[in-house]
């Protein structure tokens, strides 16, 4: 069981529904969220200034207003964040464009790239990693 998560989502019945799935499948201990890339940034500058524990995996969805997920991977990958460099990304979206799925594997962090939403069979497939 991981100690804690990230879920990156515009949509809040999203994250509700992901926090939902996440506790039935015991996934992990703690469930953090954001709204965008933005908050997602935020929360990692937070992070750095008190150095405290990080979720060791992220759920990223790639389109969302104010900075999506691709914005989103290119300042996390920046050595400003070179402290989190061991937490895995996987991409959540609601299409499966063979583009983005190609540009995911750009980013070192990106270890998977699914469709929406996440079930309790995927956290199960994904167990082994963690």
């Amino acid at each position: 069981m991981l100690h804690k998560l990230l879920c990156v989502d515009d949509d809040p019945i999203t994250l509700m529904l992901y926090k939902m799935v996440i506790a039935k499948a015991e996934f992990a201990e703690q469930v953090d969220t954001a709204q965008n890339g933005e908050e997602a940034i935020a929360y990692f500058d937070g992070l750095l200034k008190v150095g405290s524990d990080y979720p060791k995996l992220i759920f990223l969805d790639l389109n969302m207003p104010v900075m999506g997920g691709w914005e989103f991977l290119d300042l996390f990958s920046t050595p400003k964040y070179e402290a989190f460099s061991d937490a895995k990304v996987i991409v959540l979206s609601s299409t499966i464009d063979p583009q983005d799925i190609e540009k995911s594997k750009s980013y070192k962090q990106v270890i998977d790239f699914r469709s929406k939403p996440i079930s309790k069979e995927m956290l199960a497939e994904l167990q082994h990693i963690f």
